[in-house]
């Protein structure tokens, strides 16, 4: 085993044992996605959030949630590489890390973001080859991806208030993939929070209604179609939207189908 330094995405240089044997994984879609790379008994700590592979994940340690963790945990874990994502993961509680691990950070705003975190993952685990299989089906996958034209869509991850997913997003990213429109897309902020009003003056087409991190049920879509009409409330999956990594291997698949449930309904 050797010393290695490498940049991550938050241009930070990281010092590890390589190939790490004691990983930390503290976001959902990172964790789903190294064990896809092979890595299943090198992964000794996840978050309560990280959920997939449901079989797998089971058996490893839970060292909190992705905005605060529990620091005697991850010391009794001692892990060699803990992995952490811009977006989820607070920038005091990874400094605090910093301090006596080696942590490496990963920043996911959009699809080619994605595929550059999939190769760096494979990289700084020794999983290179594994890496590029994955990211080879996505490519394929997605160049079946057949896109609309015109839907004007905004698209909700919270109530009480209303926030939309707006720019610089990953979700924006692909919603764009699919030809959609974001209604939202030059409001302020990454994740804007919206009111009833914005909704009615935007008037999109469709409103998606994403299962993650709130969860809207059949009884709110009930609620949007009757406080907006002007508007078709359709409940989507948010791990297809929000899942970069390996879950991006079903998530052209299921963007078909939701583009052909639309233009169907349009017509």
């Amino acid at each position: 085993m050797e010393n290695k330094t490498v940049i991550d995405h938050a241009e930070r240089a990281v010092t590890f044992h390589f190939p790490p044997q004691r990983i930390v994984s503290l976001c959902p879609s990172l964790t789903d996605t190294l064990f896809a790379l092979g890595l299943k008994e090198k992964i000794v700590g996840r978050t309560q959030f990280c959920i997939h592979p449901a079989e797998q994940v089971k058996n490893v340690r839970r060292v909190g949630g992705t905005k605060q963790i529990k620091m005697d945990v991850i010391k009794e874990l001692q892990p060699d590489l803990i992995i952490a994502e811009k977006e989820e993961n607070p920038k005091e509680m990874v400094e605090a890390l910093a301090e006596r691990y080696p942590v490496y950070v990963t920043d996911v705003e959009n699809y080619t973001d994605a595929l550059r975190m999939i190769r760096d993952l494979g990289q700084i685990t020794g999983t290179e080859d594994a890496a590029q299989h994955i990211i080879t089906r996505i490519e394929t996958n997605f160049a079946s991806l057949k896109p609309t034209r015109d839907v004007r869509v905004a698209y909700l991850i919270w109530q009480k208030p209303y926030m939309a997913a707006g720019n610089h997003t990953y979700i924006h990213s692909l919603l764009e993939k699919c030809g959609f429109v974001n209604v939202f897309r030059d409001f302020p902020g990454r994740y804007p929070t919206v009111m009833e009003a914005d909704l009615r003056e935007e008037a999109p087409d469709f409103i998606f209604l994403s299962s993650e991190p709130f969860p809207f049920k059949e009884t709110h879509r009930n609620v949007f179609h009757e406080q907006f009409p002007d508007s078709v409330p359709l409940l989507v999956d948010g791990e297809m939207f929000s899942w970069y990594g390996v879950r991006m291997i079903k998530a052209a698949l299921y963007f078909n189908t939701l583009i052909h449930t639309i233009e169907q309904q349009r017509k």
